[in-house]
């Protein structure tokens, strides 16, 4: 299951709308789970589609502390492999009747290229509402653990007590957005380098 955290103001009902929007025609059809902080946006193939196999796939969204973790499951192949296994077993048989499966094997495609939509929607929908994997300025806010002071971003020491503050500074990581200490060399969330 890949999962990214987005700092902003935004809202696990803003993802939600905009893979219902994108999602919500043709052979697919969206439907949401929950409310508020926690959301699981379900996109599957409708019944009985007019081509293509079966296929489903799980979008979890959850409110976290200035922003959204985002969660996409794995997808369910079984439909559209059998769908393809049948096309390409109807080929074998006579090359010719790919022409009245064309429909049905343009759809497969497109059904597996779901996983990438999303995460494409996922992305466009924050960068609109100006979020990504950098923290939100309060969250930046370091407290002092000597003096339980709070100090602005960049400050090296503390400006009650002085005390370094170098260690305590935290990062995201810039592939997923994680929320990673500094002396981390690997992100903990999706195993990629902090540090080039």
């Amino acid at each position: 299951m890949d999962q990214k955290t987005y700092h902003g103001k935004l809202s696990p009902q803003d993802f939600s709308r905009a893979l219902f929007a994108h999602f919500h025609r043709g052979n697919l059809q969206v439907q949401q789970l929950g409310d508020g902080n926690k959301l699981i946006v379900q996109i599957a193939t409708r019944k009985n589609p007019a081509s293509g196999g079966q296929t489903a796939i799980g979008v979890s969204l959850q409110a976290v502390e200035d922003g959204v973790m985002v969660q996409v499951g794995k997808q369910a192949w079984g439909g559209v492999a059998a769908s393809l296994g049948f096309s390409a077993l109807t080929a074998f048989r006579n090359p010719l009747s790919l022409l009245s499966r064309i429909d049905d094997i343009a759809q497969d495609i497109e059904n597996i290229q779901i996983r990438d939509e999303i995460w494409d929607i996922i992305e466009i929908t924050a960068k609109n509402l100006g979020a990504g994997f950098a923290l939100s300025e309060r969250l930046r806010k370091y407290v002092c653990e000597y003096c339980d002071t709070p100090n602005p971003t960049g400050e090296s020491h503390c400006i009650a007590c002085g005390a370094p503050l170098g260690g305590i500074q935290p990062i995201t990581c810039r592939s997923c957005g994680y929320i990673v200490l500094r002396n981390e060399k690997h992100c903990p969330n999706c195993a990629k380098p902090l540090y080039p």
